[in-house]
C-alpha cells in the first residue's frame, strides 16, 4: 500500500459503476456493500458456482455490529490550507462515523486505515482517546497562535458513539478553559447535552454551531443517513441552541439535484423559525470510491429517478460525477448548479439567514499551561 499514490486512482468515473452482484440494503446502514479501496492490490468479485447460494445469502444480509479501536494518534489538530474553507484547523475525535451517511464526502478517508469506505466506514470506527490531553498539549505550545478550531469537519462529533466515551465533550473543557473559539458541525441533537459549556462559551464569543439538515422528508432521511437524529429532532436542537444564547447557523448539506434540493426552500424557512441566525449549502460531492457507493445506494433505493439524478449531477461537475478543483468543489458549474446558487442566496435573504455569523474572540485565550501555573501559585 506504501508505493500506491492517490494519484494512481485517478477522480474519474471509472469507478463510478457499482458491481454487478452486491448485497441488498441492511437496516439501519447507509452503504450496500464494503467494496475495495483505490489502495488495494487487487479486486475481489463475487462469483457464483451454480448452486444459488450468493443469491440466496445476499438476500437477506446479515446485521452488521459496530467496533471501536482505540486510535493512538500522536496528534491531535489538523491543519489546512485549502483556499475554500473558512478555517486552518480542525480537531476530529473519530475516524468513521456510526451516521451512515450514503453521502459523506469523508468516506474515502478510511481508505488510509486500510478499510473499505463502504460499511467499513459506519461499522469500524476509531477513536482518540487522549485528544483532550493531546489538544492542551497542542495549544499551550509556546508560540501557538490561537484561531477557531473546527470540530466537526471531516466526521461527526456527536455521532451515538460519543454518548459513551464523551470525547467531544473532554475537548470542549479544554477549549472553554483555555477560551479558545471553536466551531462545530453536527446533525445530532446530543450537542445539547453540553449546553452548560456552549452557553458559557457563547456568553464569551468562543462558540458557534452549526447543524446540518439535509431533508424534512423523514423516510428519505431514513434510507440516506440511517443513524443521525430525524429531521425534526435537529430542528429541536437549532431552537433549543438558539434560545439558549449560542450562535446557530444551519447547512442545507449536501443538496442532491433531482433527490433533495427541491426542499432547499423549505428547509431554510424551518430552520429560521425554529431560531437559525445563518445559513449555508454545499453541492454533492462524489469523491474517489463514493461515486459508486452513492450511484449503488441510488439503485437500490429509487431506481426510477437513479439516472436522472446521475444526469443532474454530471451537469453541476462538467460531465464527470465529481470536479475536486478549489472554487467550484463546494458549488458546481453550469446552469443547474448556478440556478441552485441563486435559488439559496433568494431564501437566506427573504429568511434572514444572509448575513454571516459574528466572528469569534481570540484575544482571550490562556494557553492551558498558564492555566496550571495560576492554579499553582493560588495554591501558596
Amino acid at each position: 500500500m506504501d508505493d500506491l499514490a492517490l494519484a494512481d486512482w485517478p477522480d474519474t468515473d471509472v469507478a463510478a459503476e457499482p458491481p454487478a452482484l452486491a448485497s441488498g440494503p441492511r437496516k439501519g446502514r447507509g452503504a450496500i456493500a464494503n467494496p475495495g479501496c483505490r489502495f488495494d492490490r487487487t479486486r475481489s468479485e463475487l462469483l457464483d458456482d451454480g448452486w444459488g447460494t450468493v443469491a440466496e445469502d445476499l438476500a437477506d444480509p446479515p446485521p452488521i455490529e459496530t467496533t471501536l479501536t482505540r486510535d493512538a494518534t500522536r496528534s491531535i489538530i489538523a491543519w489546512n490550507d485549502s483556499p475554500d474553507i473558512g478555517f486552518d484547523r480542525a480537531v476530529n475525535p473519530y475516524r468513521g462515523c456510526e451516521h451512515g451517511c450514503v453521502y459523506c464526502y469523508a468516506r474515502p478517508s478510511h481508505a488510509y486505515l486500510g478499510l473499505s469506505p463502504g460499511l467499513d466506514f459506519e461499522t469500524k470506527l476509531l477513536f482518540k482517546p487522549e485528544a483532550a490531553t493531546l489538544l492542551a498539549k497542542e495549544i499551550g505550545k509556546p508560540g501557538y497562535v490561537p484561531r477557531p478550531i473546527a470540530l466537526g469537519s471531516n466526521t461527526d462529533p456527536y455521532q451515538p458513539v460519543e454518548r459513551q466515551l464523551r470525547i467531544t465533550r473532554a475537548i470542549l473543557e479544554v477549549l472553554a478553559e483555555a477560551a479558545h473559539p471553536c466551531t462545530i458541525v453536527t446533525k445530532s441533537a446530543l450537542v445539547l447535552r453540553d449546553l452548560d459549556l456552549l452557553t458559557g462559551m457563547a456568553s464569551r464569543r468562543l462558540v458557534r454551531v452549526c447543524v446540518s439538515v439535509t431533508t424534512l422528508d423523514r423516510r428519505l432521511a431514513r434510507v440516506m443517513e440511517p443513524r443521525a437524529a430525524p429531521p425534526a429532532r435537529r430542528l429541536q436542537a437549532i431552537e433549543a441552541l438558539a434560545r439558549a444564547g449560542v450562535p446557530t447557523g444551519v447547512l442545507a448539506a449536501p443538496m442532491i439535484p433531482g433527490l433533495n434540493d427541491a426542499e432547499m426552500e423549505a428547509i431554510l424557512a424551518a430552520a429560521s423559525r425554529a431560531g437559525a441566525t445563518a445559513g449555508g449549502y454545499v453541492l454533492l460531492r462524489l469523491p474517489h470510491e463514493l461515486r459508486a457507493l452513492f450511484t449503488e445506494w441510488l439503485q437500490a433505493h429509487y431506481p426510477e429517478r437513479a439516472a436522472h439524478v446521475l444526469s443532474l449531477i454530471r451537469q453541476t461537475r462538467a460531465g464527470a460525477l465529481n470536479d475536486a478543483r478549489f472554487g467550484s468543489r463546494f458549488s458546481g458549474v453550469g446552469v443547474y448548479a448556478d440556478m441552485l446558487a441563486k435559488r439559496f442566496a433568494i431564501a437566506a435573504r427573504r429568511f434572514g439567514l444572509d448575513e454571516p455569523m459574528a466572528g469569534l474572540d481570540c484575544t482571550r485565550f490562556v494557553p492551558p499551561r498558564r492555566h496550571a501555573e495560576e492554579r499553582q501559585l493560588a495554591l501558596l
